[in-house]
């Protein structure tokens, strides 16, 4: 496997169903991060613990009847989904461009807490994707009688390998949860107790998992035999999240404005894009912009969008520089600020491209 950024100590290949002799089968390449899925319970030391993924067949057998080649990637220092950060998006988004011409698709193994950001990313650091890259997990480990892990991980490897006229059925980032295909850079974590954990309020799902697999065919982004996929490697996490709420005071605002470093600004707003209008409030949002500045106008509701304008609370915001985010998730924003921050040099390109949509994040 070509290789020019992990030592063979940082991760492990494991074969689970090789190519025999003859034989012309999908390819799927399973990516194991770290995240409840790959967890089982240790009697000894009354807790949980990963499970060696070579004993995978163990724990599901059901994959022997797959009819799929399936290798697995496990990295050596597994990663709660809490403490994942930019770098381990653009090692993802490696492994993914190192391994792009020996797999027809990939499975990320992942944490919920932060999947939906990581999905984000990947979907605006693999520029061209042409290839399915589907992301999992599961609310309880799969070493639990009622884990939702063997679905959520068959099936998502059922989903990337399908294929029709030979192609792949969904050439995009998604993130695959109790029976749901979503796009990737669309859905949101909403439940930690039940097994619905994602939803996706402003795009249809992609697909249905039941005693069938039902895609939702205009909706999935058309496979497309020109792409040619480009890996971007750099993400700038000069960025904060402000959350807008009653009583907001100038203290808070001028302190958060005044980060030294900070480049971009994701603004939670009320509803359709509200905020307050007092004057010491755009004031300071306004003399922000003219230093240079890019604020992200994103609403607090998970559906809906942005139509600054439509109110005199969002109008003035639209006056003074404030980019729309129309209907796109935090997640999505966030992402896509440190994505464009970090390789889109030119500020009035970056803020067109912010209020674009580049990877179906958002509408138009």
């Amino acid at each position: 496997m070509p290789n020019t950024w992990l030592s063979d100590s940082m991760y492990r290949t494991i074969h689970i169903n090789p190519v025999l002799p003859g034989q012309s089968r999908s390819s799927v390449l399973v990516i194991y991060t770290g995240g409840t899925l790959g967890m089982v319970y240790d009697r000894l030391n009354d807790q949980l613990v990963p499970f060696d993924f070579e004993q995978i067949l163990d724990r599901v057998p059901e994959i022997r009847r797959l009819d799929f080649e399936l290798t697995v990637i496990v990295l050596n220092e597994l990663i709660d989904s809490s403490n994942m950060k930019p770098s381990n998006w653009v090692n993802l988004a490696r492994i993914v461009r190192d391994n792009y011409d020996l797999y027809d698709s990939f499975v990320i193994l992942h944490g919920t807490d932060t999947m939906a950001y990581t999905a984000s990313a990947l979907s605006y650091l693999l520029e061209g994707l042409n290839k399915p890259v589907i992301l999992t997990g599961a609310q309880l480990p799969i070493g639990v009688a009622r884990s939702d892990a063997r679905e959520n991980f068959i099936t998502a490897m059922e989903i990337a390998a399908a294929r029709e006229n030979d192609q792949p059925i969904v050439p995009e980032v998604c993130i695959y949860f109790n029976s749901l295909l979503l796009r990737g850079n669309r859905a949101k974590k909403k439940e930690s107790v039940h097994f619905n954990a994602f939803h996706s309020e402003n795009y249809p799902h992609l697909a249905m998992a039941g005693v069938n697999i039902e895609y939702n065919s205009p909706f999935i982004r058309p496979f497309s035999p020109d792409l040619q996929l480009k890996v971007y490697e750099e993400m700038d996490t000069h960025v904060v999240v402000l959350p807008i709420f009653p009583g907001i005071n100038h203290q808070i605002i001028s302190s958060i404005l005044g980060i030294p470093g900070l480049k971009g600004l994701v603004l939670e707003s009320y509803g359709s894009g509200n905020a307050p209008t007092e004057t010491w409030f755009l004031n300071a949002l306004k003399s922000a912009i003219d230093r240079g500045l890019i604020i992200f106008n994103v609403s607090q509701c998970d559906g809906g969008r942005v139509t600054q304008g439509r109110y005199q609370t969002s109008k003035q915001l639209d006056e003074i520089g404030v980019l729309s985010g129309s209907d796109i998730t935090i997640e999505a924003a966030v992402t896509k600020l440190m994505f464009l921050l970090a390789n889109e040099p030119n500020h009035e390109k970056l803020k067109n491209r912010l209020i674009t949509p580049i990877s179906g994040e958002m509408s138009l």
